[in-house]
Formats: C-alpha cells, sequence, structure tokens
C-alpha cells in the first residue's frame, strides 16, 4: 500500500515555515550592528533602540493580532504577516536612514506574531496524533533560521561582500549589513507563496457559520476522515466556546483568589525569561566577543557555534521533555544559567588592559585622529578597568573617540579569558534552550484553563515582550556603562532571584491533565 502524507500535515509544515523566518530575523540583525553604528553615527541608547524595534512591533501587533484574525480569518492573517515580513526584509536591505531602518525592523517585529498564529492554525487543522510535534516544528525552525542566518553573516564578512550594487544615491560606506539584511527577502517571499496555498481554518469558518465552505475544507484537510462527524464535533465545541462568559467579565474573573496563583507564575515566568539576558546575548553577540579582542572573524565564528548549540539543545528539549519532565528543566536551565553568567561576569572582571608600542603605532597608522597625540605615559601600563583606560586615553588626546576608533583600542590592549567567555556564553545559550525558552510556553498552556487562554497567554506574551524590548533597548548602553563583568552579574542575579521564585511556585505539569492542573492550582489558594 502506498504512503500517503495527511494534507494537513503537509499545511501544518508550511505554515511552520514562519518560524524558520522568525529565526532569521532575530539572528540577522547581530551580524550588522558595526556597520550600521559606522554608517549612520548611532550611539548607544539608538543603537539599542534599533535592535529592540521588532520588540516594539510585537507590542502593537499584540493588541492588534487577535481581533484581526478572528474577523478576517486565520489565512488571510497569515498572509499579511508574511508579507510584512517581505516588505520588511526588502525595506532593511534598501534603508538610506537610522529611522527608515527602524520601520523597518519594527514592521518585521509586528510579523513575529506569526509564532502564536502558527501554533493556532496548526492547533486546529492537525490530526490529534501529530499535533504535538507539528507545533514543537516551529521552534526546531527557529532555531534552524538562527543558524542559516549566522553562517550567511559569518560569509557575507569573510568573503568581502562590499560589491557596488547600489545607486550612487545611496548612502553607502559599507554593504555588508545590507547583504546580510537582505538575505531575509528570499524565504519571507517562498512563505509568502506557501500560505497562499493553504486553506482556511475550518473552525473559524464554522464560527462564521460558512458551513459548507468548512465541509469542503475538513474534505481536503482529512480525506480519510468522516466529514459530517468532524463537522457536527467542531460545530459542538464552538457552540460551548460561545457560550462562556462576556470578555469583560473573564477580565474581572482573572483578578479573583481562586486564579491569583496561575497569574503569578505566568507573569513571573515571563519576566524572568527575558531578565536572563537571552536576547541581548543572542543579539549582540559579536559585540560581546569583540570586548574579548579577537579578530571580526573569530567573533561571527562564535557566533555561528551560539547557533548550533542553541539548535542541538532545543531538538533534544523537544524530544525529551515529557520524559524529564517541565519543572525538572526549568530549575536545572535557571541553575546553569546563573553559572554560565557568573563565569562570564568573573571573566571579564579579571580583564588587564596593556597598550604595547607595536600596538600603539598600528593603530595610529589606522586612525588619523591618534596621529600626531602623545599617549606614551600609557605604553607599559596595566590597568584593570576598562573605564579608567579609555578614560585615560581619551584625557590624553582631548577628545571623546568614535566607537570605531575605542572599538580598535580596547581591542589592541585587553587581555581576558576567551574560551572561559565562550563557555560560560554557551552555557547560558544551551540553558535557555532546554528550559525556559521552549519550556515556557509549554507551561503557559499547562497551567491556563481553557476559557481563559484567549486572555491570559496574550498577557504573558505582552509582558515578557515589554521586559525584552527594555533589556534589548538598554543592553548597549549597561555595556558601556557597566561594562560586561557588571552586566553579566546582574543578570546572574536576575537568574538566581528566578529560580528562587519559580522553584517555589511552579509544580510539575507533566502528565497531568489541564483539568487537574487547574483544580490543583487554585486549590493551593483556598
Amino acid at each position: 500500500m502506498k504512503y500517503r502524507l495527511n494534507p494537513s500535515i503537509v499545511y501544518s509544515i508550511f505554515v511552520a515555515f514562519g518560524g524558520f523566518i522568525f529565526g532569521v530575523d532575530t539572528a540577522l540583525i547581530s551580524g550588522t550592528l558595526d556597520f550600521i553604528v559606522d554608517d549612520f553615527s548611532l550611539d548607544e541608547l539608538a543603537l539599542g533602540n534599533l535592535v529592540s524595534a521588532p520588540a516594539l512591533g510585537v507590542l502593537l501587533a499584540l493588541v492588534l493580532t487577535g481581533w484581526f484574525c478572528d474577523k478576517y480569518g486565520r489565512k488571510t492573517t497569515l498572509l499579511v504577516i508574511a508579507l510584512m515580513y517581505f516588505i520588511s526584509a526588502v525595506c532593511s536591505a534598501f534603508a538610506q536612514s537610522y529611522t527608515q531602518l527602524f520601520f523597518a525592523r519594527m514592521l518585521g517585529g509586528m510579523a513575529f506574531t506569526s509564532l502564536s498564529l502558527a501554533s493556532m492554525y496548526i492547533g486546529e487543522i492537525a490530526p490529534a496524533k501529530q499535533r504535538g510535534r507539528l507545533v514543537s516544528l516551529n521552534q526546531i525552525l527557529i532555531v534552524t533560521g538562527v543558524v542559516f542566518a549566522q553562517l550567511f553573516n559569518y560569509l557575507v564578512l569573510t568573503s568581502g561582500s562590499a560589491i557596488s550594487w547600489l545607486p550612487d544615491s545611496f548612502v553607502v560606506k559599507s554593504n555588508e549589513w545590507r547583504w546580510m539584511l537582505g538575505f531575509e527577502i528570499v524565504p519571507a517571499f517562498i512563505w509568502l507563496v506557501l500560505i497562499s496555498f493553504i486553506p482556511e481554518s475550518p473552525r473559524w469558518l464554522i464560527a462564521k457559520d460558512k458551513l459548507a465552505e468548512a465541509k469542503r475544507v475538513l474534505a481536503k484537510i482529512h480525506p480519510d476522515e468522516d466529514v459530517d462527524a468532524e463537522l457536527n464535533k467542531l460545530k459542538l465545541s464552538i457552540q460551548t466556546e460561545i457560550r462562556q462568559p462576556s470578555l469583560w467579565t473573564r477580565l474581572l474573573t482573572l483578578t479573583a483568589k481562586k486564579y491569583r496563583l496561575i497569574m503569578l507564575i505566568g507573569i513571573t515566568f515571563a519576566c524572568v525569561q527575558p531578565l536572563t539576558g537571552i536576547n541581548p546575548i543572542l543579539y549582540f553577540a559579536p559585540m560581546i566577543f569583540a570586548q574579548t579582542g579577537v579578530s571580526a572573524e573569530a567573533a561571527y565564528a562564535h557566533t555561528v557555534l551560539i547557533g548550533l548549540v542553541g539548535f542541538f539543545t532545543t531538538l533534544w528539549t523537544v524530544l525529551y521533555i515529557e520524559r524529564y519532565g517541565r519543572r525538572f528543566l526549568v530549575n536545572l536551565g535557571l541553575l546553569m544559567s546563573v553559572a554560565g553568567l557568573l563565569v562570564c561576569s568573573w571573566a571579564f572582571s579579571q580583564a588587564t588592559y596593556l597598550m604595547t608600542t607595536e600596538s600603539l603605532v598600528e593603530l595610529q597608522q589606522s586612525f588619523a585622529v591618534l596621529q600626531d597625540i602623545d599617549v606614551s605615559t600609557m605604553v607599559g601600563v596595566v590597568y584593570t578597568s576598562e573605564a579608567h583606560f579609555v578614560g585615560e586615553f581619551e584625557r590624553l588626546t582631548g577628545q571623546t573617540l568614535s566607537k570605531p576608533v575605542l572599538k580598535a583600542i580596547i581591542g589592541a590592549a585587553i587581555t581576558v579569558d576567551l574560551w572561559l567567555v565562550l563557555f560560560g556564553i554557551l552555557t547560558v545559550v544551551g540553558a535557555f534552550h532546554i528550559s525556559i525558552g521552549p519550556v515556557m510556553w509549554v507551561v503557559f498552556s499547562d497551567i491556563v484553563p481553557t476559557q481563559y487562554r484567549a486572555i491570559m497567554i496574550p498577557l504573558f506574551a505582552f509582558v515578557t515582550s515589554i521586559v525584552s524590548y527594555l533589556m534589548q533597548t538598554f543592553f548597549p548602553w549597561m555595556l558601556a556603562s557597566w561594562g560586561a563583568d557588571g552586566v553579566f552579574a546582574s543578570y546572574a542575579a536576575a537568574s538566581a532571584v528566578g529560580f528562587v521564585l519559580l522553584y517555589k511556585l511552579l509544580p510539575e505539569t507533566t502528565g497531568k491533565a489541564i483539568e487537574d492542573i487547574e483544580l490543583m492550582l487554585t486549590r493551593r489558594n483556598h
């Protein structure tokens, strides 16, 4: 008998490909930062705003996506999201100003709602036995997109891609960052085409009383099922949902003592995940590695390694989450995060800065601003603080030096244990992907009662988006003001507090029915 792949699985894979675009979009920016800063002369806060622009877009989109999805359907919403990804990629690659690039990135961030919508669509059309794996495919494709983006960034940097391909009217100092951001155009276009082939969700069609069309879709996506029986089952389920209390009534219910623990766990988890510093580490990885004094090529190569670790640890989590349980993985991951962050903080705190005669000559040959300036009193002097070293350099030169110059000066003088930093960062990345990264969304689906999912989960997503936005926005400023050791120490402290809170609050939910979990959590408040 010839095996035939269920059409619903094919459509689910088409929709899940949006996770690949998300991974590409989030990872590409990390390779562009030095070039963009140089082209548009950005300070720390402007750079932070640019990197966090997608997070700001998410905040705006979360308010509208649910309404748009219910009014116009899942497919139409996914098409709009895919189009936003494509337009964002094109406008980012051709941006001529910081403002244009900011709004192009923010538009791409609005498309990040594809993750929750893809999970919703797959949950509504996929066969029950395949639903969990197909939803998990979203996470696998995200980390796959990250790896592809980081590899492409590395290839662009090492292949000398500053080939003139833009009109002379464009503001161009380097084309590398345009090639990097332009990479997203291809997969975004592919996803736009794929989404055009998927059918509308039968649940949405039934809710809109389009029963004949819903029946045709059910026959198409589940050709081996009893279509009439499936249609009646969905109608009964949707009628039950319609009989639920109004949105305002359900919002008021969330303040009741009965649901206090569920809200506390959800909001705590939503804050702890970004407070571990994972997004700044991923988005600013080349900048962090540059602090160790390695070459740009080495910094990008280490960033690729981060992507590979993220991919394999995510794959492991998807395969073994049911075996080890949510609570165990969350606790393990947070402890690993604390350890990895403390290792990074300690490594940078032990860094020293020593300017040699040879290094000074090379710097003066590379930067005209350093020529004819006497900083010979710094040669041979060991500094234990980056701020003290840079401050002394600027005092002797009598001017505030640009970021490319400062980066070159620090890179020429610093001595830090690179392998210790790399070990710490890889530990943090691995910890995130085996626990608080993918497990957070599983926990949300476990602890939130069915009738409140449309309210609670978007609320938790909104909270984590706000915290993520703030973390990304202020990272460059924190790095310049506190130093790498202070930044990593603050992340370690936040992770430690998060571990204590979730250790006390989060029960084990693996293998338990949603109704049993709700009963367990609501009883603890009485």
